[in-house]
């Protein structure tokens, strides 16, 4: 317990797939004007990362070294489409308003990165959670720039109104260049938090 409490830690906060492996950018870009939007691409990212990484951790023994990439491709392929046919069935608004970028999950770097930097040289439950961490840091990352993009772009949160009447709608916010301004933010914003919490270890142990 105490090493998935470990693996959790540094999936969501000191080794964050976005704010400090800056991986991923692209869907964090692209689908953070509203936060539901955010909600269910992180929650389709997570559930593709954590099931893909237990089972290429499983089958890592008996996958020869030269199809070790194709089969990884392949493991990801099959939870991309599981979530897409969900998407279909049950949220067919969300799944339009998504479109292609719940298919390109299939090449999104946290998820190979987590598949050959974690996944294929330790054990399968760790794997799970250490996806399932990249997952939800990568899902706070996106629900913390779409929050605030929704927020002043629409004066809603999970549109739902919040800001009072007369509010003005800052129509930046929810065009693609709102989210080249708050991400870089927010990125500032956590490496300074964590350089201060390990310059402030450091000084405690002199």
């Amino acid at each position: 317990m105490k090493n998935f409490n470990k693996i959790l830690k540094k999936g969501i906060i000191s080794d964050n797939p976005v704010l400090i492996q800056v991986i991923g950018i692209c869907s964090a870009l692209a689908v953070t004007n509203l936060a539901m939007n955010s909600l269910i691409m992180g929650l389709a990212l997570t559930f593709t990362t954590a099931l893909s990484s237990f089972i290429i951790s499983s089958l890592k023994d008996l996958t020869p070294k030269h199809i070790r990439m194709v089969a990884q491709v392949f493991i990801i392929s099959f939870f991309v489409i599981i979530v897409d046919l969900f998407l279909k069935a049950y949220m067919h608004d969300m799944s339009k308003t998504l479109g292609p970028y719940v298919g390109l999950i299939i090449t999104n770097c946290i998820i190979m990165g987590r598949a050959e930097a974690y996944a294929i040289s330790n054990k399968p439950l760790d794997s799970l959670v250490d996806g399932f961490a990249a997952g939800i840091g990568y899902t706070l990352v996106l629900l913390s720039i779409a929050i605030i993009r929704e927020l002043l772009g629409f004066g809603t949160i999970f549109g739902l109104k919040v800001m009072p009447e007369g509010f003005v709608k800052w129509t930046l916010m929810v065009m693609p260049p709102g989210a080249f301004f708050i991400l870089p933010i927010i990125m500032w914003l956590a490496h300074n938090a964590l350089n201060k919490k390990s310059t402030g270890k450091e000084g405690g142990r002199k």
